[in-house]
């Protein structure tokens, strides 16, 4: 079976949660991080390991960022094939990149640009030996409380509801590494089911297989709020 690694970043959101009054009207993943945009710094967190020969860039039609931002960058290229979704714009960079089945894929969040690299080498070596894949993931370390709403469902009319178990609870980060043959049908049998998949894992689940959890780094962690921001470029 081919070894080959192929990575893809889907960034074709704009991450409003991120945004700040005031801020531009910047997607989120090409706001500046320690003078670089965090899809960029995203990108090059994954060529910093020879063995993927490309990563690949979806986003959405019209996207007026993403050539400055990617410039000068090896093994790089942009495509913008970007849909709805997430499993979407995964599942149309897939067919856009033609792979062969056997090929692996690692798929990453634009908005993690602090992976370590001994964190994707874990993963790679791993899954290189495991035959359905997997993915990079934090077991939970706080306690964890389930919230009930009032009538209007935000954080101010919130209270706890019970506290849930956090033995066995694992945080899934990215990348998440499969076969790309078993990915595209993950991906199609879930959108035919209309499940909500929010990561490619979730899919393979769905599909009955069960992906490998590889320790993760806690500086691996999403850029979601404004102030992850600022946290991101300490550690960067």
């Amino acid at each position: 079976m081919s070894d080959s690694l192929i990575a893809i970043v889907p960034a074709a959101g704009v991450g409003a949660r991120a945004g700040r009054p005031g801020d531009a009207a910047v997607p989120k993943q090409y706001r500046s991080l320690a003078g670089q945009p965090m899809l960029r710094r995203a990108v090059q967190s994954l060529l910093a390991d020879a063995r993927i020969a490309q990563v690949r860039v979806a986003v959405t039609p019209g996207d007026q960022w993403v050539d400055e931002a990617l410039r000068g960058l090896p093994r790089t290229v942009w495509r913008p094939c970007g849909g709805p979704t997430r499993a979407d714009t995964v599942a149309a960079a897939l067919a856009d990149a033609n792979l062969d089945d056997a090929a692996w894929v690692l798929v990453h969040d634009a908005a993690r640009p602090g992976l370590p690299a001994a964190s994707l080498a874990r993963l790679i070596d791993a899954c290189l030996a495991h035959p359905v894949g997997g993915l990079l993931a934090l077991p939970v370390a706080d306690t964890v409380k389930a919230v009930a709403y009032g009538q209007q469902a935000d954080a101010d009319t919130a209270h706890v509801a019970r506290t849930v178990d956090r033995q066995g609870l694992w945080l899934a980060q990215t990348p998440q590494m499969f076969r790309a043959g078993a990915l595209i049908a993950a991906l199609g049998t879930a959108a035919a089911a209309r499940l909500a998949v929010t990561d490619e894992a979730s899919a393979m689940e769905a599909a009955g297989h069960a992906p490998l959890l590889v320790p993760g780094d806690a500086r691996n962690f999403k850029v979601t709020w404004p102030g992850d921001f600022e946290l991101m470029e300490k550690w960067l």
